[in-house]
């Protein structure tokens, strides 16, 4: 069954850029999502031009609804306005890369207290140990980027979700988008490093010792190499 609005033909488009187009609440939302999983898919690069004209004739959608997606992106920190005013995917120096991360080290040193202070850090310390599985599985096995990608953030947004903290993790969410498009825009070996588990697990172990402080050490190396491996500029790689 399609939705109204969409024609039969724009519910499979497929084209190089977006996945087609499935049944959701209403047409922007249906765009919206297109989009944001073609950037922080890396099907956009860091840098390319959004034409609202051509985005509009491959989902077979107004340019209007087009328009209030990418403003709904530019909100998220996914696209900005370039010359003349046309919107580009997001591409963040080296510098607001390290400033990203310094955020995100903050946030998530946050949630390591907040864990550990938790009557429940052992099942946290469980829950977070099956995540970090999940990450060695996904690389181990080769899967595809995006499926690293998925169980590399799913471990730190398991870790803010396991805070209990409602505001420390809609503040990390909306680093999300960001974070996506600087992983997908490094090279491949410097992503592998990366979203290694065995730079996830001495967090999980020290949560479990209750220690803070050498977890929240542990925190702080890993967003220091991430930012070296993920904020470099690789060749033709837009390093964000």
């Amino acid at each position: 069954m399609s939705l109204p609005g969409v024609t039969k033909e724009a519910s499979s488009v497929t084209g190089p850029a977006f996945s087609s187009l499935t049944r959701s609440t209403t047409l922007r939302e249906q765009a919206l999502e297109a989009l944001r999983a073609a950037i922080t898919g890396g099907r956009y690069r860091p840098g390319d031009h959004l034409g609202e004209v051509e985005i509009a004739e491959r989902l077979s959608v107004s340019r209007g609804t087009v328009r209030e997606a990418l403003r709904h992106l530019q909100q998220e920190g996914l696209v900005t306005p370039g010359a003349r005013g046309m919107l580009r995917v997001s591409q963040l120096s080296p510098a607001e890369v390290r400033e990203l991360f310094q955020v995100r080290e903050v946030l998530e040193g946050l949630a390591v207290r907040q864990i550990i202070e938790s009557s429940r850090r052992a099942e946290a310390v469980r829950a977070l140990r099956q995540a970090v599985e999940r990450l060695r599985e996904a690389v181990a096995s080769g899967a595809d980027l995006e499926a690293k990608v998925e169980a590399d953030l799913g471990f730190h947004l398991l870790l803010c979700e396991l805070s209990g903290n409602t505001v420390l993790l809609r503040t990390w969410r909306q680093l999300e988008g960001p974070i996506r498009v600087v992983i997908m825009s490094a090279s491949t070996e410097r992503r592998e490093v990366a979203m290694a588990a065995s730079a996830h697990l001495p967090v999980v172990e020290a949560i479990e010792r209750g220690d803070t402080a050498g977890a929240q050490a542990v925190l702080h190396v890993h967003m220091a190499a991430a930012v070296d491996q993920l904020g470099a500029v690789d060749g033709d790689q837009a390093g964000s």
